[in-house]
């Protein structure tokens, strides 16, 4: 039997319920030809927005990378930046050997989901506009502004010498709009309406429920197999599983660790897992009391058996983060730096030094997502053996970063994924400059350290770079104003009959490329 989608069609609800959930269990068939097909896939949380300047969250991301382009993409397996809608660039450096331009060859012929040819009038309109956006401040801040050479070349001109500037071209918030678009719909309409130019084009959004996307047949790449892509919204995770298992969904995009088992020993099912570039960490605002005071933070830290919180959150999956950013990333420090253990009479002492020999009541914020909550919990409960009393504050997504960004939190839970392999982006959330919506929750604010970090951006010589990052990365370690927590993978379950799927490490997937086997 061919194995595609399953129609719900109107005769089935005729037939007992039992018996229409073991068909469905049995065999994830289709009449459908894949020509009418749609894509499924599972995903728990509302996206925060569909326009891509505005965007700095993995749910959001992942549906604008289906809809936009950017200028070059990231190699994954090189984590190197190659052409995209620029077919080629070229590095202009001053008398001074930095980097202080970029010229941009387009490709041509590229369309618009609304008919119109990108030019660089477009480029030019989303790249400035992305300068000024708050959401995109790590990635395009030091655009000074972009001159237009004809229709088809670019010169983007740099604020100061910057050396990851081309790997930013790769990331969604610097994705090329259609200017008409966004002058005609204004930007609250088009952050509700997308017009890009990727391989599929928006159709619809119901909070709580779906995202459609359809196939863009004008798309200058390769052509989606699949006709249609779905973005189920399932908060629950369980229930997510048991949709895949029952063929309510194609694939799901998130797996707790407790559950891969169980997806792989279904023979209708596969597993799909890599490292990703997540560092994930219990952030605190460091302009609050007590925070305010790097005793109280590092108490924190030393009353937190962080082993037992991955043991218990994420068995089997990914490590211990022992640093301020993820591992794989070149310049990462962790194994430099002097272990912070877990001692809880160490931060009896440090919480006495500073002021609090009883301890305080703070509250410690999180999204729905399962394993956030349990970490939470196991915070609480280790918190309270030093007389720290924790309320728990589960709040939905983009409440939440709306909520982080503007400070008003104690502590909280939330993990930053760097696209474009780069410890600039990596240490962006600690510097000052990027106090709230651009990352820096925490709110640290370091003048030592803001001098390093805006030192090693400019700077191309990699050796000197890579020894400004790892001073960098003592002076974080030292202030403590995250606690780290762990290292993931990326995890996706699938049908088993699914191809021509393969995971980023930065958790935004080409699911455009996604076909059944027959």
């Amino acid at each position: 039997m061919k194995k595609t989608r399953m129609l719900h069609q109107a005769g089935l609800l005729a037939v007992a319920l039992s018996t229409a959930v073991l068909f469905l269990a049995g065999c994830q068939a289709s009449q459908k030809t894949k020509e009418n097909d749609v894509l499924i896939i599972g995903t728990t949380r509302n996206p925060a927005t569909f326009d891509p300047s505005s965007s700095n969250d993995i749910p959001s991301n992942e549906i604008i990378r289906q809809i936009f382009d950017t200028l070059l993409v990231m190699d994954y397996e090189t984590m190197e930046p190659v052409p995209s809608l620029a077919e080629r660039y070229a590095l202009e450096n001053h008398a001074d050997g930095q980097l202080r331009q970029i010229r941009l060859f387009l490709k041509q012929g590229v369309l618009f989901h609304n008919g119109d040819e990108m030019k660089a009038s477009d480029v030019k309109f989303s790249l400035e506009r992305a300068a000024i956006s708050p959401q995109s401040t790590t990635v395009a801040a030091e655009i000074e502004g972009v001159d237009i050479i004809d229709d088809y070349q670019v010169v983007i001109i740099l604020k100061e010498p910057y050396a990851p500037m081309l790997r930013n071209l790769t990331q969604t918030q610097l994705a090329i709009v259609s200017e008409r678009a966004v002058q005609e719909l204004g930007n609250d309409a088009f952050a509700q309406n997308p017009v890009g130019t990727g391989p599929m084009k928006f159709v619809k959004y119901q909070a709580g429920d779906r995202v459609e996307l359809t196939r863009w047949d004008g798309y200058w790449g390769e052509a989606p197999r699949m006709r249609n892509i779905t973005f189920r919204i399932i908060t629950d995770i369980m229930t997510q599983i048991l949709e895949l298992e029952t063929g309510g969904v194609d694939i799901i995009n998130s797996i707790p660790a407790h559950d891969i088992a169980r997806i792989e020993a279904n023979p209708n099912l596969q597993v799909f897992r890599r490292p990703n570039t997540q560092f994930n960490y219990m952030g605190m605002n460091n302009k609050k009391a007590p925070f305010n005071d790097a005793r109280v933070r590092r108490a924190i830290v030393h009353a937190i058996d962080r082993e037992a919180l991955i043991a218990n959150a994420w068995p089997g999956v990914g490590k211990l983060a022992l640093g301020p950013m993820n591992s794989t990333l070149w310049a990462a420090a962790g194994d430099q730096l002097p272990p912070t253990e877990y001692n809880p009479e160490k931060a009896r002492q440090l919480l006495a030094e500073a002021g609090y020999p009883n301890g305080f009541s703070t509250t410690l914020a999180t999204n729905e997502l399962a394993e956030r909550v349990t970490i939470a919990q196991i915070t609480r409960n280790m918190l309270a053996q030093v007389g720290i009393n924790v309320d728990i504050q589960i709040m939905e997504w983009a409440a939440y970063l709306d909520w982080t960004a503007r400070g008003e939190h104690d502590m909280f839970l939330l993990g930053w994924v760097v696209g474009t392999g780069d410890p600039h982006s990596a240490l962006e959330i600690y510097n000052s400059r990027s106090h709230g919506t651009a990352g820096n929750r925490s709110f640290i604010s370091n003048p030592s350290l803001d001098r390093l970090l805006n030192l090693a951006r400019a700077e191309m010589d990699s050796a000197k770079r890579y020894d400004m990052y790892i001073e960098a990365q003592k002076i974080i370690n030292n202030e403590m104003p995250v606690m780290p927590t762990w290292e993931g993978e990326v995890l996706a379950g699938a049908r088993a009959d699914l191809r021509g799927f393969s995971l980023t490490p930065a958790n935004m997937h080409h699911y455009w490329t996604i076909w059944f086997e027959e």
